[in-house]
Parts: structure tokens; sequence; C-alpha cells
């Protein structure tokens, strides 16, 4: 719940006003290195994602995989049916809960996923150049507060 505070200006800045800034630069961020998947693998942002979490956690379900990614269901599911279409990812049922299916990478979409793992370290590193080693790591430990404030708020 978001807490009134102090009397604010008339007019919102949008240019400073933090979520605003976020998001433009999230959209930015995403957008250049979205042309590399897009151009080269024919792969969505949200397809990356996906393919991203299954890189990391195999076998996960689609609401982990929508958990993880903070992205709504019915993108995911649209999503995840055209890398299923592709032969990029595969899904079991799993033995032991048989409502559930595990989402996994299948043998070219893991070829894929390692030739975009570094591509993405490569940018992730092009990105933060601007700072030294030590406002690197202050900036990590700013975002990953921030994240966990944001979360206690909700």
């Amino acid at each position: 719940m978001v807490k009134k505070s102090a009397q604010h200006p008339a007019v919102l800045t949008l240019e400073r006003f933090l979520p605003y800034r976020l998001s433009i630069l999230s959209n930015r961020i995403s957008g250049v290195i979205a042309e590399t998947y897009k151009d080269k693998f024919a792969l969505s942002i949200t397809e990356w994602r996906i393919m991203a979490v299954l890189g990391e956690y195999p076998g996960a379900s689609a609401d982990e995989v929508s958990l993880k990614v903070q992205i709504e269901k019915s993108m995911i599911s649209r999503a995840l049916q055209k890398l299923l279409a592709r032969h990029l990812v595969s899904r079991e049922l799993d033995e032991s809960d048989r409502r559930r299916q595990n989402l996994s990478l299948t043998k070219t979409g893991l070829e894929i996923y390692q030739q975009i793992v570094p591509v993405s370290y490569d940018y992730e590193n092009l990105l933060q150049e601007c700072f030294s080693k030590e406002e690197r790591d202050i900036f990590d430990s700013l975002i990953d507060r921030l994240y966990e404030h944001a979360q206690s708020i909700e």
C-alpha cells in the first residue's frame, strides 16, 4: 500500500519520476540487446527471458517462469507456444504431479542459449563500464535494496 506523505508539487515531472526513469532505462537496455536476439536468433525479449530462466532452472513450470520474469501469464503462454513450435523448449508431465508440466530447453534451445549468454554478459559489461568496480558493487547493492523494498510496499 502506498502511503501519503507531505504535500507534493501540482505537476509530475515525468523525466525525474523514478518509476518512469527505471521503466525507460529498462526499455532502452532491453531494446538494444533484443535486437541481437531478434536478428541472429529470431527471438523476442519474452522468448529469450523464458529461455534464460530454463537455462538456469531446467524443469521449471510455466507458472514458475512467469514469477521469475515478472511477465503476465498470457504473454508467457504465447511466447512459450512459439518456443515449443520451434523445438527450442520441450515440456513433459511431472510424474509426481500430473497437473504440472516441466519445461526444459531442447538440444537446439540449449545451443542457442549457450551462444546468447556470453553476448548478454558482454553487453552487461559494456553497460557498466561507466562505473568503477566500487560503483558497480554499490549499484548492485542499491538495486537489490530497492527491489526488496518495492516488494515490501506492494
